[in-house]
């Protein structure tokens, strides 16, 4: 059985969807689906690299150019004949769209055209987006496009119950909660032995760790603004905290961070970004627009007790005094107050990094994988004779 996979964001670039896409088609390879993706173009030397070997992989890109205030977006050619070509010839029994942008929209219009049933995801909440970039006006035209776009869609897959819930509000049916899978054994305690504590610098000083997109919706100032209240209260290099990732906002980041903040800009996933994990002490995640929160449960995979809001599918996984301390989503003196019980609580942390590592044991994309075909098989069993025979 073929599925052809349309999405937006795609490796080299590195974010949840497109390590999450990857992952997807490597593992229903090896489950005997025939796979391909249409994706966005990307330059030579584009930036970062994933956990996923993605080599070989049937693919068409799309012409894109980088959106103009976040260069690592692309921004994709609405009209692409090599897409419904490709479609036609590769004749798939599904079609997936990653993303409701512009290749997704390929992917629905190629699926019609086919006739075979049309799947989705819905890995980010951009209604919520549009409070954070202050443009709340928006929200309601969002909420019509995102219902408009999944509406069509035989099952749409979400990483989390609250988002689940936010789409069957909207009157959407089919939807599964699936994609809540961390690789146990790339992110792992076991790489703190690999000297990535020493290259932080002092090995005896408490490091907090944030890694995600430097985005205004991630929030990452409120942890700042925690982390510089901390700091002035305790001995000069008794903490510091250390940021991973890039994005629009790392300017002004840059601007309020104090002496104690390190921004380390992308690291290599499979190699760079686990030994970071592993050799620090603490993770910090503010964001309240999450479906999945991919990195809290890279963090936990890797031994890591995690600070951060219980907003969005973070909730789904944070326990507050099992696997972290949760703190009121946007209260920076309750974040404050977490991040000081981390530091000073050596016995709690130590018991909840035994919570996070086996949260995570208990989250393997190999049982997501394989729920997933058997999902993508009852689509198929489901579908009105005439896309059956189609497929």
């Amino acid at each position: 059985m073929r599925i052809l996979f349309c999405s937006d964001t795609f490796p080299p670039q590195v974010n949840g969807v497109s390590v999450v896409t990857a992952l997807t088609i490597r593992g229903l390879q090896a489950r005997g689906w025939e796979c391909a993706v249409i994706a966005p173009s990307y330059p030579d030397g584009a930036a970062g690299t994933t956990i996923v070997d993605i080599r070989g992989i049937d693919r068409v890109d799309v012409p894109s150019w980088p959106l103009p205030p976040y260069p690592e977006i692309r921004l994709c050619s609405p009209i692409a004949p090599s897409v419904w070509a490709f479609a036609r010839r590769f004749r798939p029994a599904i079609v997936h769209a990653a993303t409701e942008f512009v290749i997704g929209r390929h992917g629905r219009h190629a699926a019609r055209r086919l006739g075979v049933p049309f799947c989705t995801s819905y890995h980010t909440d951009f209604a919520k987006y549009t409070e954070a970039y202050g443009l709340p006006w928006l929200r309601g035209p969002v909420t019509r496009w995102i219902r408009a776009f999944h509406a069509d869609a035989a099952r749409t897959f979400t990483p989390s119950v609250p988002a689940r819930a936010d789409l069957l509000t909207l009157g959407l049916r089919d939807v599964e909660v699936w994609g809540r899978g961390v690789d146990d054994e790339v992110f792992h305690p076991g790489r703190r032995a690999s000297g990535r504590r020493a290259f932080l610098g002092d090995e005896t000083t408490f490091t907090f760790l944030h890694v995600g997109r430097l985005a205004p919706e991630k929030n990452v100032e409120l942890l700042l603004r925690a982390f510089a209240r901390l700091e002035a209260d305790l001995p000069a290099g008794r903490v510091r905290m250390v940021v991973a990732g890039t994005g629009p906002s790392l300017p002004r980041l840059r601007a309020m961070a104090t002496p104690g903040v390190t921004f380390l800009g992308t690291l290599d996933r499979e190699r760079e970004l686990p030994e970071l994990y592993a050799a620090a002490d603490a993770f910090l995640f503010a964001s309240e627009t999450e479906t999945l929160g991919l990195v809290v449960l890279e963090a936990m995979a890797s031994g890591l007790p995690v600070v951060a809001a219980p907003a969005g599918g973070v909730a789904d996984h944070l326990r507050h005094g099992v696997n972290g301390l949760a703190f009121s989503p946007g209260d920076e003196t309750a974040c404050l107050a977490a991040m000081r019980r981390m530091l000073m609580e050596p016995e709690l942390r130590a018991q909840l990094r035994t919570g996070a590592r086996l949260t995570a044991e208990r989250m393997s994309w190999r049982a997501e994988l394989d729920r997933l075909d058997a999902s993508y098989r009852e689509v198929l069993a489901s579908a009105p004779p005439t896309r059956r025979a189609a497929s």
